[in-house]
């Protein structure tokens, strides 16, 4: 038996759904750190700007929780494969009806200043809800699929559709960069990735309409009694969803720490060149990809959680480098710690599915995984990105470690609190 290729269709469409999802996310982050500021929000100042940017860009954490709870319940009572479709269908829409909004000098025109904004936040939500259902049920499919022994690995490959996603926004911008002139760009090269994303779409819809339900949900609906309202059953498991979300905010806080809030103050305060730092988070994305496959390895021969607790670990280390690196005015210093951090942020990654997804039964793990998913994507990547950008408003740029060692701290407790807590531990 040959595992990944017996089932390549699924992991596939794992794959491709995620990375569709995150190229969507990756673009809007890419534009509100280079041009959202002053094409959707005019203020006094840069930094004013760039924050509200940040806001706007925060609000789809604010939206995945509900779009935890809205999928999450189809997910656990239709399954999972129609669910998945959905959620993609509602991110690719959101995603392409900004690549056609007006701006706010364009609203103000019409003597409506205010709905430029309010459409992208609007469109913003529902790339949030959207994503808030993909993830889990792209992990689920992967691992409830996965034979003996194979689950962790299983688990890492839509985790593989971040880098895959990421290359493919940074490398969008990063050929419109090259191709067109600042002002070019501005006034509507920055829509250009976000129509493409309608091809991606189209092509991750064909390849899940092809795939089949999952083994263990179909064992539910077959053997078991499904959920009436998933997510009021899911609080009797309540510490564990809570320990859930806490090993989830390393995850998010260094990824967005090393990516969006890296390219804001590297083109930014630091003054390093956009085409060039683009580049260097494009390879350090390859590393990222590396990290990920090495951790679910590791995850099926030791177990998810042991494997977790060393990419928090890994966190708090690159909260102590992080700023001093970026800020040496070494473009080659900063891609060194940009690649390692990257490699190291894999064993947060890699093991995330195949560690969530055992804490609870299959009745209710699209719920529940959905919904520590994105609790502790709030904090990982909406509050803490946003309070880094407040310190280095404050110039307390050199502090952005400190929250890093933070996060790594409480997503530590996450994995140790339920080390006892479930014999899915070990889930091979």
């Amino acid at each position: 038996m040959q595992p990944l290729r017996d089932n390549r269709r699924v992991l596939v469409a794992s794959a491709m759904g995620t990375a569709v999802e995150y190229y969507d996310f990756f673009i809007y982050a890419t534009a509100a750190a280079l041009v959202f500021g002053p094409l959707f929000f005019p203020a006094k100042d840069p930094a004013t700007q760039t924050m509200l940017a940040f806001l706007s860009f925060g609000i789809a954490f604010i939206a995945r929780p509900v779009g935890a709870v809205v999928f999450g319940h189809f997910g656990d009572r239709i399954g999972r494969k129609s669910t998945l479709v959905a959620s993609l269908l509602l991110m690719g829409v959101s995603t392409l009806a900004i690549a056609v909004l007006p701006t706010h000098a364009t609203s103000e025109r019409w003597g409506i200043g205010w709905l430029a904004p309010a459409l992208l936040c609007l469109m913003r939500f529902g790339q949030g809800m959207g994503l808030g259902g993909e993830w889990a049920g792209a992990a689920l499919l992967a691992i409830e699929n996965a034979p003996p022994g194979w689950k962790a690995r299983f688990g890492c490959v839509p985790q593989l559709g971040v880098p895959i996603g990421f290359m493919a926004a940074n490398g969008a911008f990063l050929v419109l960069g090259a191709t067109l002139t600042p002002a070019e760009f501005t006034a509507w090269g920055w829509r250009i990735p976000f129509v493409l994303s309608a091809v991606l779409v189209v092509l991750g819809l064909w390849v899940r309409l092809k795939i089949e339900e999952t083994l263990e949900f179909r064992h539910v609906l077959e053997h078991e009694t499904v959920e009436l309202v998933p997510i009021a059953a899911i609080w009797r498991h309540w510490r564990l969803l809570v320990a859930g979300s806490a090993g989830v905010i390393s995850t998010y806080a260094l990824f967005y720490i090393a990516s969006t809030f890296a390219l804001s103050e590297a083109t930014g305060v630091l003054n390093y060149p956009r085409q060039e730092f683009l580049a260097v988070q494009l390879v350090a994305n390859l590393f990222l990809a590396v990290g990920i496959w090495m951790a679910g390895w590791n995850a099926d021969l030791s177990t998810p959680g042991r494997t977790l607790a060393l990419g928090a670990v890994v966190t708090m280390i690159s909260g102590l480098v992080f700023w001093p690196a970026l800020a040496s005015g070494s473009l080659g210093l900063a891609a060194l710690m940009l690649c390692i951090v990257n490699l190291g942020q894999g064993f947060n990654a890699g093991p995330l599915g195949s560690w969530l997804s055992p804490l609870l039964p299959a009745r209710l793990r699209y719920t529940g995984v959905a919904f520590a998913f994105n609790v502790g994507g709030i904090v990982g990547g909406a509050v803490v990105p946003n309070l880094a950008q407040a310190l280095s408003k404050s110039g307390q740029n050199a502090n952005v470690g400190g929250l890093l060692v933070l996060c790594g701290i409480v997503s530590l407790w996450g994995v140790l609190t339920t080390r006892n807590a479930t014999h899915y531990n070990k889930v091979n």
